[in-house]
């Protein structure tokens, strides 16, 4: 896992130099003597769609009924993806994101002889309403809120005292459909872009109906928009 990191970072560093040595910030235009100026007019440009690539981590946890199902240690993983965001209202900084990303939950619970580790997998869906405050100085400070959908694709449940592995999503483990809400906030300086955000997972993921067993993650991540 920390080599996978170590190469999407290094990767998303030379994007970055190669792009940002070939950026040249719009020229900025200011609006008419007499005419009410919003917070929103500054020297980088609203514009009415972005797209972007993001590389992160994710501390992840699994919270459940079932005592060997509940993670109380978290579990460190990759998040990476792209991002699209729209413009809502013409000449408003309310925009919908949404994009794709690949993210690695999961949890641990015991010690010794009665460790267990869940890696959960997923290909993951969010959907966002994003504030854009962008102020004189090139930096845009973005609150967001929305939700997210996500499936399953991979992951193993290790069980220390018996020395067996086998797949989150089998049989009489975990269910690959998740969903939950998404908060956060990013902090974009031209093409650059940071951001922090909290998955509150609301769907049941246990196999038990009389269980609940939830996820919950926080991420980091940092990225380009275009």
């Amino acid at each position: 896992m920390n080599k996978r990191i170590f190469t999407l970072t290094i990767l998303t560093l030379a994007i970055a130099l190669t792009t940002s040595a070939q950026y040249r910030p719009t020229r900025p235009t200011y609006p008419s003597r007499g005419v009410r100026t919003h917070s929103y007019y500054s020297r980088t440009p609203i514009t009415d769609s972005y797209f972007g690539m993001r590389v992160g981590l994710g501390v992840a946890t699994v919270n459940s009924d079932a005592p060997e199902l509940d993670g109380k240690s978290a579990r460190t993983g990759l998040e990476a993806g792209v991002a699209a965001g729209f413009q809502i209202v013409p000449a408003s900084p309310l925009y919908f994101e949404t994009g794709l990303y690949y993210t690695e939950k999961g949890g641990r619970s015991g010690s010794g002889p009665g460790k267990f580790t869940y890696s959960l997998d997923y290909l993951e869906v969010p959907l966002l309403l994003k504030y854009r405050y962008i102020t004189p100085d090139h930096l845009s400070i973005e609150p967001f809120m929305g939700g997210y959908v996500a499936c399953g694709v991979g992951g193993k449940i290790k069980n220390y005292g018996n020395r067996v592995a086998y797949s989150s999503f089998g049989d009489g483990a975990f269910r690959r459909f998740d969903a939950g809400l998404k908060l956060g906030c990013g902090l974009s300086y031209d093409i650059f872009y940071v951001g922090a955000s909290y998955d509150i997972g609301l769907a049941n993921i246990g196999q038990d109906l009389f269980d609940d067993t939830h996820t919950g993650c926080l991420n980091l991540t940092v990225g380009l928009n275009f």
